[in-house]
């Protein structure tokens, strides 16, 4: 558990977008604990939670792309099916 006075990053902002989703996903549960837990100053507080918002954009984009790869897959399987049952029909 963090302390006060603790860093708030791990990973600077920059390197956000290079986390993978569990990553991302385990450092902003770290987040949400020591938000919890208190005993922060004001603007570390501040910090976290807007670490935290960050985080949560890098676990949304990550699981937006799985949505989008799933959904592609879906359609192609879709599609090959179809073309299936148009030639079962001649």
């Amino acid at each position: 558990m963090a302390t006060t006075g603790e860093a708030v990053e791990s990973v600077s902002v920059e390197d956000l977008d290079a986390l993978g989703y569990e990553q991302a996903r385990d450092e902003l549960i770290d987040v949400v604990r020591r938000l919890e837990a208190g005993g922060t100053t004001l603007e570390e507080s501040l910090a976290l939670w807007e670490r935290g918002e960050a985080l949560a954009k890098v676990c949304r984009r990550w699981l937006d792309g799985a949505r989008a790869r799933l959904d592609a897959a879906l359609a192609e399987e879709e599609a090959a099916e179809a073309a299936t049952a148009g030639d079962d029909e001649d």
